[in-house]
């Protein structure tokens, strides 16, 4: 029988783990087709999540939790959850259970009967504010037309893959990157399903402002060249539009000598000059940064803890914990 392994990233999430926990036994309880192991990794919570966690009654399948030393932020806890996997398959979920739990059996159905290594979960519909429905939509314009062409218009927060595709995300760790992107990136057969995300049901999303930004910029960063291409063509644009009005000047000098010359059309240039050169260098900066951050060579997440299942899981009963530091 197959393993999947459901990769769960929870930060400051303690009020969700017990329905989370409960509905995770009430659906792997009664899935026939593969045995399931769940990866918590526990994003430096400073609430009580990690004590939930421990607490809570995992009967219905294996499990693993997985604690950072501080908050390294869901792109990196996914990363950690892939490399500590077992599973044949493996596939993401989230605690506030917005995705149904429905998916891992059909992104299961798709990968087997397609034949593919990589099913995507698109989202068909989303409960959520208007703000983000524009930032999401937004996102993904920019990211289809200027650095990944396939990418989906409406977005997708779940994906399963093989462990093909696994080894090639354990061998390329990236630090400030998208690994969505990345696995859109490998080439590998994939194929797709659509869904209908749900309202959130207890608890407040982690997915503020700032995060969207950090997302977008190193989405671009990592993945498009569009922002250089854009400092060239401004560059070419500001070039033949100087030459031309160069020209213009001399002529106007030469034939009519009725330019009037002054502090308002200097500081106007001075202004406009500046502004490009400041956001040229902003941009080429940013790509700076993150060469050197690359080179330094510091980790991606730092694990704390591991606690681990040591029997496999039973439909009744507890079950013991190894806990390994």
């Amino acid at each position: 029988m197959a393993k999947v392994s459901v990769i769960i990233p929870v930060y400051n999430e303690e009020e969700n783990i017990h329905h989370l926990v409960s509905e995770l036994n009430s659906y792997f309880h009664d899935e026939p087709r593969f045995s399931t192991e769940v990866v918590f990794v526990n994003d430096g919570s400073s609430d009580a999540t990690m004590e939930r966690l421990r607490e809570a009654p995992h009967h219905a399948y294996t499990y693993k939790i997985i604690s950072f030393s501080r908050n390294f932020g869901s792109h990196a806890a996914l990363r950690a959850g892939i490399q500590k996997a077992q599973g044949d398959y493996i596939t993401f979920m989230y605690a506030d259970l917005q995705d149904p739990l429905t998916l891992v059996s059909r992104l299961y159905e798709e990968i087997e009967s397609k034949r593919v290594d990589i099913a995507w979960a698109f989202r068909n519909s989303t409960a959520v504010s208007t703000s983000e429905k524009l930032f999401s939509s937004a996102y993904a314009m920019l990211m289809r037309n200027y650095a990944v062409p396939n990418f989906p218009k409406k977005g997708f927060d779940i994906v399963m893959f093989s462990k093909k595709v696994k080894a090639c995300l354990d061998n390329g760790i990236e630090n400030n990157s998208s690994v969505f992107i990345q696995i859109l990136n490998f080439g590998f057969k994939q194929s797709g399903i659509t869904y209908d995300k749900r309202q959130r049901l207890a608890g407040k999303s982690k997915w503020t402002l700032s995060k969207k930004i950090k997302l977008l910029i190193d989405s671009f960063v990592a993945f498009s060249f569009a922002p250089i291409r854009l400092v060239s063509f401004i560059g070419i644009v500001f070039f033949m539009l100087g030459i031309a009005w160069s020209g213009y000047i001399i002529f106007r000098k030469i034939f009519f000598d009725d330019l009037a010359t002054g502090w308002p059309a200097l500081l106007s240039i001075l202004m406009v000059g500046f502004g490009i050169t400041n956001i040229s260098l902003g941009i080429i900066a940013e790509y700076l940064w993150r060469t050197l951050d690359a080179s330094r060579k510091r980790p991606v997440f730092v694990i704390d803890e591991v606690v681990e299942e040591a029997v496999e899981p039973s439909h009744v009963g507890n079950v013991l914990l190894d806990v390994y530091k």
